[in-house]
């Protein structure tokens, strides 16, 4: 994995601002995909981009969904999906949730291309990783896509065992402990695959500090540091054996549009995330919550050889950041842990949260911010 060590580097969530879905059943979806592929790819570099990705379209933009199809044990249930619908945020703030739930507002939903829910899920057998050949088309149109660009500079997200667990009830497994080193195991051959191939691995898992919202304020700080300690060991697990310098892992609040006022406090899940056998870390720290917790680097130490990417750039406001801004918030983690050390990433994925010419918006003053940073920080 490259460090920011002739200039700040670049580089995004994974979700591009573009996306269109595909119809898997058409006869032509796998040229259309790879056009779409190709064009996410040009758009990236056209744009200067330094660390980039297939614009997760190879996942058809849902980053839980996707995994549906690869998973054995399971079986789908009508059960009505809570995870989404509780929580302190929500209960404070009522009114707000129902108006925009209403409006369809608390994501960005353009006609065509509206958010589906993610359904239910039981356990009722081993679990399995059955996703080998969809994972290898996957493969497959990005390699081709970048025609031969160092692997190095490319990622491929996959999903966390604990950000799969919410939608999915143990039916099979004696215990809660069981049941997530299982997700971990039959995940495990997902980020070995792709880093197998060559390329960087991410790792989202937005529901580890979002839980706190819904189940963490109930249990307390002690009782939920220990819930979210053990579901790190078992994505561990899963990435033992996979070099640290290809593993990326991307840590948010859910990303809604909403007024994310309980959100769990860097400060409190910091250490957490830097267990995570990744090199990189990607967080939000763009956004009017958590702006200010950059001030946490004042008394956490990166471990050595680490990267952060914290978001400079933030899908949660139309506003789109000055230069200046971006180059003034890179510095500021610059100043903490070492400008080598630092690579200015974006809040969360622009798919399905920001209107495509704003997304792109962001992306391109994010390259411009990094410039600004990398004169301003004597590179040369």
């Amino acid at each position: 994995m490259r460090r920011s060590s002739e200039k700040i580097l670049t580089t995004h969530i994974g979700s591009l601002p573009d996306f269109v879905v595909l119809d898997t059943t058409a006869g032509d979806h796998d040229a259309r995909l790879r056009t779409a592929v190709g064009d996410a790819i040009r758009k990236q570099r056209d744009c200067g981009l330094d660390i980039i990705n297939e614009g997760e379209f190879t996942k058809h933009g849902d980053w839980l969904r996707y995994v549906e199809g690869r998973l054995g044990g399971f079986e789908p249930r009508m059960d009505p999906q809570t995870v989404f619908t509780a929580g302190k945020d929500r209960e404070v703030f009522a009114d707000f949730y129902k108006y925009a739930t209403e409006q369809g507002t608390l994501f960005y939903r353009p006609k065509e291309n509206l958010v589906r829910p993610v359904p239910s899920w039981a356990c009722v057998g081993p679990i399995s990783y059955r996703g080998q050949d969809s994972l290898a088309q996957e493969i497959d149109v990005f390699r081709t896509a970048l025609g031969g660009a160092a692997s190095r500079d490319a990622f491929l997200t996959t999903t966390a065992p604990a950000s799969l667990e919410p939608y999915r009830k143990n039916e099979f497994y004696k215990s809660e402990e069981e049941f997530v080193y299982a997700i971990a195991d039959a995940m495990r051959v997902e980020y070995q695959m792709i880093t197998m191939a060559g390329f960087l691995v991410q790792i989202d898992d937005a529901w580890i500090p979002a839980l706190w919202d819904r189940i963490g304020i109930q249990m307390g700080l002690e009782a939920f540091r220990k819930y979210c300690l053990m579901r790190v060991e078992a994505l561990n697990h899963a990435l033992k054996g996979i070099p640290q310098e290809q593993v990326r892992y991307h840590l948010c609040w859910g990303s809604w549009h909403g007024p994310h006022v309980y959100d769990m406090p860097m400060k409190d899940v910091v250490d957490v995330m830097l267990k995570v056998d990744a090199q990189c870390y990607l967080f939000e720290a763009a956004n009017a919550r958590h702006e200010h917790e950059w001030i946490v680097w004042e008394t956490v130490k990166l471990p050595a050889g680490k990267i952060i990417a914290p978001g400079m750039v933030t899908h949660s406001t139309d506003v789109v950041e000055h230069p200046e801004l971006v180059s003034q918030r890179i510095q500021r983690f610059a100043a903490l842990v070492g400008k080598e050390n630092v690579m200015a990433g974006c809040d969360c994925g622009f798919g399905r949260r920001s209107h495509p010419q704003i997304g792109w918006a962001k992306l391109k003053t994010l390259v411009e911010g990094a410039a600004l940073a990398t004169q301003a920080l004597k590179y040369h």
